[in-house]
């Protein structure tokens, strides 16, 4: 038999739990014998995950994705962590290696970001006032 001791509302307990038989436990407050029913456990259902049938298209070909296939685009990537100040190129614009492409502020201080190689503007990922990360892509081209 477990004794246990509380204090509720200022006022003593002794409590003694005794045999616990068919969800029923022979408790005893202070000397007061009483006989607890114990809310039943029931065992955790386990629902089996059965896969998805593949999403089909209108005439009921299976919808299959294809390869990504790689292309002679490249991105220019932020070298730190800034704030982009300005935009120097449009889609569509060509570039020299040595180009600028954008003007990224970082710890106070204007950073020109250039081309690294030339090409042609595809996508301009980030915008003006935009905060980005080390590593973010900011402008692809191909």
């Amino acid at each position: 038999m477990k004794i246990y001791k509380y204090k509720i509302n200022g006022n003593d307990y002794k409590v003694a739990v005794g045999d616990i038989e068919n969800n029923i436990a022979q408790i005893e407050v202070n000397g007061v014998p009483y006989k607890v029913e114990l809310e039943e456990k029931k065992a955790p259902t386990v629902k089996s995950v059965r896969p998805v049938a593949a999403p089909r298209t209108e005439s009921g070909q299976k919808i299959i994705s294809k390869p990504v296939v790689p292309t002679t685009a490249s991105t220019i990537k932020s070298p730190l962590p800034g704030v982009i100040v300005d935009i120097k190129v449009k889609v569509g614009d060509t570039l020299k290696s040595d180009d600028v492409v954008v003007i990224l502020e970082a710890m106070k201080m204007e950073n020109d970001i250039h081309a690294g190689k030339s090409g042609v503007v595809k996508a301009i990922n980030v915008n003006k006032g935009d905060s980005v990360l080390e590593g973010t892509d900011l402008v692809v081209i191909e």
